[in-house]
């Protein structure tokens, strides 16, 4: 499978400062992916719960290591879901983050 699409995936790490200050220290880390549609029941299922599904990207299950944001094309997105396909593909679910906030 030929993955034709870039995206940084972000890992979030707490941490604190010299003034004792938690902080969120984010590291991207670029892999390759395929960008897909959200499929209308993956939709209508997270729209009932409160969630906005809007894009939906299979990496390979090797390179995924558990973060919880994305950066695609100059926007950041919240993974909100992952399913792991066949062992060798996962496909992350992600929402828009404004500010931080989904």
């Amino acid at each position: 499978m030929l993955f034709r699409d870039v995206l940084n995936l972000i890992a979030v790490e707490t941490t604190e400062n010299s003034m004792g200050d938690i902080i969120e220290v984010e590291t991207p880390r670029q892999v390759f992916a395929n960008k897909k549609s959200i499929r209308q029941t993956e939709f209508y299922q997270a729209q009932a719960t409160g969630l906005r599904p809007e894009l939906m990207f299979e990496v390979m299950t090797l390179e995924y290591q558990g973060e919880p944001k994305l950066s695609y094309d100059g926007k950041e997105y919240s993974i909100i879901r992952v399913y792991d396909k066949n062992g060798e593909i996962t496909e992350l679910i992600c929402s828009s983050t404004i500010n931080g906030v989904n």
